[in-house]
C-alpha cells in the first residue's frame, strides 16, 4: 500500500502503438505494482497514433492518470521525452507496450537509484515469453564492439546484462529503464534525431559525459513481448536499426568509424546467412537484408517512412 506525503516519487512512463492487448497487459502488471510500493506513483500513457482503441482503453483502465492520444505518429525518443517532460516524479520508469513488469521490479530500480546518486538510469533485466533471458545492457557501439560481433564474441565482450548483483553498465535498453528525471533534463532529453534504435545508446553516452552512470538491476526483471515476425523478413526494422547505428557512429565517432562499423557488422550478418542457408529452420534472407541495409544504411523504407505514409494516409481519409 502506498504511504507518502502526496509527492509523486516514480512515474510510470508507458508508450504505445497499435498495440491494445497487450498494452492493457502491461497496466495491468501496473498496478499490481502500485499497490505494493511505500511511495506515491503516477500512470501516464502515450498512444502513438493508434487506430485500435488503444487511447480508449488507456483512458478507460484504473490504474491510468493520463493518456495523451497522439492524432498522428511519431518517433520513440520523441515520445519518452515528452513522457520525461510530462512526468511529476523524480523518477520516470520507460516502458515499451510490450513490456510486462514482473513483482518488485519498481521497488529494485529505485532502490539502485537511491543507493548510487551519481547513477542517471537504471535498466530491468528482461526476459522473452517463454521464459529465455535477453540482452538488455551493453557495451557503448564503436569499432571494437564491431570487430567483437564479427569474431563471434559479441556474447562474452559486449553484452553487460549478466550476473545476480546491480552492476554499472555502459547502457541499457530502454523497454523497462528507471530515469532519473534531473539528469534527463540535464543533458536535454533523448534526442529525436533517433527515430527508433539507438535512442537509449545517445542518450546513456550524453548522460555519461555528463558525468552520470547507467546501471543494470538483476532483481528487477520484466517479460519484454516482442512483436517480431519470424515470418518474413522485418524489413522496416532491419532498416531502422541500421540506419540509427550508423547515425550514432556518426554523431559520436568519426566517419572512417561509421564507415568501419558498417563494413565489419555486414560481415557478420553475412557469415550468418550462409550458415543459415545450410542449415534447416533457419532463415538466410533475414541475415542478407542485414548485410545489405548495414553496408547501405540509407537505402529502403525505415519505421519513420512507415510512419510518414501512416500520417500522409490518415490524413487523406485512406
Amino acid at each position: 500500500m502506498q504511504e507518502s506525503d502526496g509527492a509523486v516519487e516514480v512515474t510510470y512512463c508507458v508508450v504505445n502503438t497499435s498495440q491494445r492487448e497487450l498494452l492493457l497487459q502491461g497496466l495491468d502488471a501496473i498496478e499490481r505494482e502500485r499497490g505494493t510500493l511505500p511511495f506515491a506513483t503516477e500512470v501516464l500513457v502515450l498512444d502513438n497514433g493508434s487506430s485500435d482503441g488503444s487511447a480508449a482503453a488507456a483512458r478507460s483502465h484504473p490504474t491510468v492518470d493520463e493518456t495523451i492520444a497522439l492524432p498522428e505518429r511519431r518517433g520513440k525518443a520523441l515520445n519518452d521525452s515528452e513522457l520525461l517532460r510530462r512526468a511529476r516524479g523524480r523518477y520516470g520508469l520507460l516502458l515499451n507496450e510490450d513490456s510486462e513488469l514482473q513483482p518488485g521490479a519498481t521497488l529494485a530500480l529505485w532502490q539502485a537509484l537511491q543507493e548510487r546518486p551519481d547513477a542517471a538510469c537504471a535498466g530491468a533485466a528482461l526476459l522473452r515469453p517463454d521464459g529465455r533471458p535477453q540482452a538488455s545492457a551493453w557495451r557503448f557501439p564503436s569499432v571494437g564492439t564491431a570487430l567483437a560481433g564479427a569474431l563471434f564474441l559479441h556474447r562474452l565482450y559486449t553484452v553487460q546484462s549478466r550476473g545476480s548483483h546491480v552492476r554499472e553498465v555502459d547502457w541499457c535498453q530502454s523497454a523497462a529503464l528507471l530515469v532519473r528525471r534531473q539528469a534527463a533534463a540535464q543533458v536535454d532529453y533523448l534526442d529525436p534525431d533517433f527515430f527508433v534504435y539507438s535512442d537509449e545508446v545517445d542518450f546513456a553516452l550524453r548522460l555519461r559525459r555528463a558525468g552520470w552512470r547507467s546501471l543494470y538491476v538483476p532483481g528487477a526483471v520484466a517479460v519484454h513481448h516482442e512483436q517480431l515476425s519470424t515470418a518474413a523478413v522485418p524489413e522496416r526494422r532491419i532498416v531502422e536499426m541500421s540506419r540509427n547505428r550508423d547515425l550514432y557512429m556518426r554523431k559520436h565517432h568519426s566517419a572512417l568509424a561509421a564507415a568501419l562499423v558498417r563494413m565489419l557488422t555486414a560481415y557478420s550478418y553475412a557469415v550468418r546467412a550462409v550458415v543459415a542457408a545450410v542449415l534447416p529452420g533457419h532463415e538466410p534472407a533475414r541475415y542478407w537484408r542485414h548485410v545489405t541495409a548495414s553496408l547501405w544504411p540509407g537505402r529502403g523504407e525505415g519505421l519513420r517512412e512507415a510512419a510518414e505514409r501512416y500520417n500522409r494516409e490518415g490524413r487523406s481519409g485512406a
